[in-house]
């Protein structure tokens, strides 16, 4: 029996979790409502306690303190084994049997999620491993091995899935297949929980995203959201003529509004770096040179920007 997520609110649901390992605190009192048909990112370093919320999340380690719960359902509860079912999961290290073929394996966890056999090929296939299909998984690359893992994962039609590092080993022709693929369930109203430390991958494909400290809940919200929180600048380029760059100086200089935060010289012309409520001013600021500016790049703070930048902001 499956939950029916549509009648509930929050697909994931987490109040005062906490994990602890002996005297490690590995997750201290996280609270988070993932919503249904979110794309929703989980990044931190090494050690921050991702990896545990995730095992917590689906049900393989009980939490210290808090409650958890998957589709309305508590994942530790009576019903815990049919919201199971109702999960895909692609842990970062895959574990498969060599001497099975890659249909084989899709078989044997059809079994455990007691869904239709039915259903294995068209899964090979999503992931592009068809003609495969029949091969030992011996003979995968890590990448074909990658792709299995995601095709067990989506057996069974999950309402959520989890994945965790899930492009290791994948070339750029499959990177895309997976983002694509994800695109297509998001339309389907399927909620996704990725955690990546390929931040770049991460900035334009989720909702939402959550950074993870020392255990503890950092952060919370769009990348739009962060970016305006912690405040950093944007850069605008400008390419400009030699004997140009110094007018572009003084216009700048003399725009206080602009509220311009560094003014350096470059190779092609100059670099700005302002706030982004500036953004417009600067450019104004610049319209009085009319075609003697060659070229304007306005680039905002990278996931990685926000993520590195200024990182004593994210210690407790």
């Amino acid at each position: 029996m499956r939950a029916d997520a549509s009648m509930l609110g929050a697909a994931i649901s987490l109040r005062g979790v906490s994990k602890r390992f002996g005297a490690v605190l590995a997750v201290d009192d996280v609270d988070l409502d993932i919503r249904r048909g979110e794309v929703f990112g989980l990044i931190g370093h090494n050690g921050a306690g991702k990896s545990t919320l995730f095992r917590m999340m689906l049900g393989l380690l009980p939490p210290s303190a808090g409650t958890l719960h998957v589709a309305g359902v508590p994942v530790s509860g009576g019903d815990a084994r049919a919201v199971r079912r109702a999960i895909g999961y692609l842990p970062e290290n895959v574990a498969l049997w060599d001497n099975l073929t890659g249909l084989e394996t899709l078989h044997f966890f059809a079994r455990l999620k007691a869904v239709p056999a039915g259903e294995c090929a068209p899964a090979l296939a999503k992931v592009g491993l068809e003609a495969a299909a029949r091969r030992p998984v011996r003979e995968y690359s890590k990448g074909m091995r990658q792709r299995l893992g995601f095709a067990q994962a989506l057996l069974g039609r999950p309402q959520v899935l989890f994945l965790d590092e899930p492009t290791t080993g994948l070339d750029p022709q499959a990177i895309r297949a997976f983002w694509d693929t994800l695109s297509t369930l998001r339309d389907q109203g399927v909620t996704m929980v990725l955690s990546s430390h390929i931040l770049a991958e991460l900035q334009h494909r989720v909702d939402r995203l959550a950074v993870l400290v020392a255990g503890r809940l950092q952060a919370l919200g769009s990348v739009e959201q962060l970016r305006e929180e912690r405040g950093l600048p944007l850069t605008v380029s400008l390419r400009l003529a030699e004997g140009d760059v110094r007018a572009a100086e003084q216009a700048l200089t003399a725009a206080d509004a602009c509220g311009a935060v560094a003014v350096e010289r470059t190779a092609e012309g100059l670099r700005v770096r302002c706030p982004h409520s500036t953004k417009v001013a600067v450019l104004q600021a610049l319209a009085p040179l009319g075609s003697r500016l060659l070229d304007v790049q306005i680039a905002e703070p990278s996931l990685e920007d926000l993520f590195f930048g200024s990182p004593e902001r994210w210690t407790r």
